[in-house]
C-alpha cells in the first residue's frame, strides 16, 4: 500500500483546508515540497520533462512528467495519461453579498446554502469562516490582490428552534431563505461584517472589493470508535479524494503514462465554471503538457486515446438505521476497501473497459474492491466523471471511499480505507 496515506493525515489535510481554496493551498504546498514547480497559465511554459502544477482559482491539476528512458522528443510526446480527478468543494452555507441584517434585536449575518447541504446538520454549530478576500492593491499588475482568509474562531451560530415552539416535535423543516441566517452578536453593538473584515485584516473598508466566504465546522477531524477505526470529520466529501489522489500521485513513479491529479471546484453545484470539470482546464492542461515534450495536436488527440480517467468521489457505505435504502445484493461497508461506482444511466461514467482497469489497479495495490449500484427507485447523485469523459474524449471509471452521513456538516468513513484508497488510485495511476 502507498506508504504516505494515513487517516491522521487525512485529518491534519481537512483541518487545514476549509475552503476550496485552501485545499489548492495545502496540495500546492506538498506539491512544491516534493520538488514540483508552479506554473502560470499566462506564461510560457517549460520544455521538456518535470514535476510541474498549475492552479486556477479553486481548482489544481499536477503532474509527473519525468521522462521514462525515453528521449525527450516526438517519441515521447503522446504517452498517454493516468488521470485522478477528484473535487475541492463541499456543501456548506455561504455568506451574502450583502450579509449584515438586524432581527428581533439580534445581529445576524445571512447565509445561503452551496450545493446540496444537509441543512439541520449545521445547526447549533460553532462555525469560522474562510474563503477568499479580493483586495484592491496598486502593487499588483490589475490592481488586485486575492488573499486567502480563515478565522478558526466560534464566530458564528445559526441556532435551532427551542422544540417547545416547533410545530412538529419530530423535525424541523427549514426554509433556506428565512432559518439559516446566523447569529453573531447581541444586537447591542450593530457592526459591519466588512468593516470587521477590514479591520481584522488591516485594509481599509473601501478596498475591500469582494469576498468568497463561507462557513466551516470547528470542531477538528479526529479518529473515534472503540479501536479508533473511524475518521469524524467535515469535508469527507472529496477531500478525502483530494488527499489520497495527492498521496497516490506522490507516490507514483512514472511508467508508460503520465500520472496526473485534476482537482477542480463547483462539483457540487454542477461544474458549469471558468475551473469546473466542464471547463477547459483539464484538457488545455493535458495538450500544452503534449506540446512541451515536443508534440503536435495530432499527438495529443493520439494521447487521449490510449488514457484514462479515475474520477474519484466518496461512496454510500450500507447504513446501519436505513438498510433498506440500499440496494439489497450489494452492501457495502467502511473499512471494506475501495467503491467502483456502476450506474446503467450514465450518473457514473464507469463501463465494462474501465470497471475492469480499476480492478486490475486494485489487485496490483493488494487491497479488496467493492461495487456500488443505487437502488433504482432513488435518484442517484452524479460526480465530474459523466462530464470530465464528454469533455475529453477519455474512458473514464468512477470510483470512491465509503461514508456515511454524505452531505452532512460532519461525515464519517473507515480509518483503513485511506491507506487502501491511496493503494488503489496509486496503482491506477501506474499500472503494472
Amino acid at each position: 500500500m502507498t506508504g504516505g496515506a494515513t487517516a491522521q493525515g487525512l485529518c491534519e489535510f481537512i483541518d487545514a483546508s476549509p475552503s476550496p481554496f485552501h485545499v489548492c493551498a495545502t496540495t500546492a504546498a506538498r506539491l512544491r515540497a516534493a520538488g514540483y514547480t508552479e506554473l502560470a497559465e499566462t506564461d510560457r511554459w517549460p520544455e521538456g520533462p518535470g514535476r510541474f502544477f498549475t492552479v486556477r482559482s479553486g481548482s489544481l491539476v499536477a503532474w509527473n512528467g519525468d521522462a521514462h528512458g525515453e528521449t525527450h522528443g516526438t517519441a515521447d510526446a503522446d504517452r498517454p495519461f493516468r488521470i485522478v480527478g477528484a473535487h475541492t468543494d463541499s456543501p456548506n452555507l455561504r455568506v451574502k453579498q450583502h450579509p449584515d441584517r438586524m432581527v428581533a434585536g439580534w445581529q445576524v449575518v445571512a447565509l445561503q446554502p452551496y450545493g446540496g447541504a444537509w441543512l439541520n446538520s449545521w445547526l447549533d454549530r460553532d462555525l469560522g469562516l474562510s474563503g477568499r478576500l479580493s483586495v484592491r492593491d496598486g502593487k499588483a499588475e490589475d490592481g488586485i490582490a486575492h488573499w486567502l482568509v480563515r478565522i478558526d474562531e466560534p464566530l458564528l451560530r445559526v441556532p435551532l428552534l427551542a422544540i417547545h415552539l416547533s410545530e412538529d416535535r419530530n423535525a424541523v423543516s427549514l426554509n433556506p431563505q428565512r432559518h439559516l441566517d446566523a447569529v453573531w452578536g447581541s444586537g447591542e453593538r450593530p457592526r459591519s461584517l466588512w468593516h470587521y473584515l477590514a479591520e481584522r485584516f488591516e485594509v481599509a473598508p473601501g478596498d475591500l472589493l469582494s469576498a468568497d466566504l463561507m462557513t466551516h465546522d470547528l470542531a477538528p477531524a479526529q479518529l473515534i470508535g472503540a479501536d479508533g477505526d473511524l475518521v469524524s470529520a467535515p469535508r469527507l466529501d472529496n477531500q478525502a479524494t483530494c488527499y489520497t489522489g495527492l498521496e497516490a500521485l506522490l507516490a507514483a513513479e512514472p511508467g508508460g503514462h503520465v500520472p496526473v491529479l485534476a482537482l477542480f471546484d463547483h462539483e457540487e453545484v454542477g461544474s458549469t465554471s471558468d475551473h469546473g470539470a466542464q471547463s477547459d482546464l483539464l484538457p488545455t492542461v493535458l495538450e500544452r503538457i503534449v506540446l512541451t515534450r515536443g508534440g503536435d495536436r495530432q499527438d495529443f488527440l493520439r494521447s487521449l486515446t490510449a488514457s484514462m480517467v479515475a474520477s474519484g468521489d466518496m461512496a454510500h457505505a450500507t447504513h446501519p438505521n436505513y438498510p433498506d435504502r440500499h440496494e439489497p445484493s450489494h452492501p457495502i461497508r467502511v473499512n471494506g476497501g475501495p467503491v467502483l461506482k456502476v450506474h446503467p444511466n450514465l450518473r457514473y461514467a464507469t463501463d465494462g473497459r474501465t470497471a475492469a482497469a480499476f480492478e486490475l489497479a486494485c489487485r496490483q495495490a493488494g487491497v479488496p474492491l467493492q461495487r456500488y449500484e443505487h437502488r433504482a427507485d432513488l435518484p442517484c447523485g452524479s460526480t465530474i466523471g459523466p462530464m470530465t469523459a464528454a469533455r475529453t474524449g477519455i474512458p473514464t471509471v468512477d470510483v470512491g471511499a465509503p461514508q456515511l452521513a454524505m452531505h452532512s456538516a460532519r461525515e464519517l468513513m473507515g480509518a483503513r480505507d485511506v491507506a487502501a484508497y491511496a493503494a488503489a488510485l496509486a496503482a491506477f495511476l501506474v499500472p503494472s
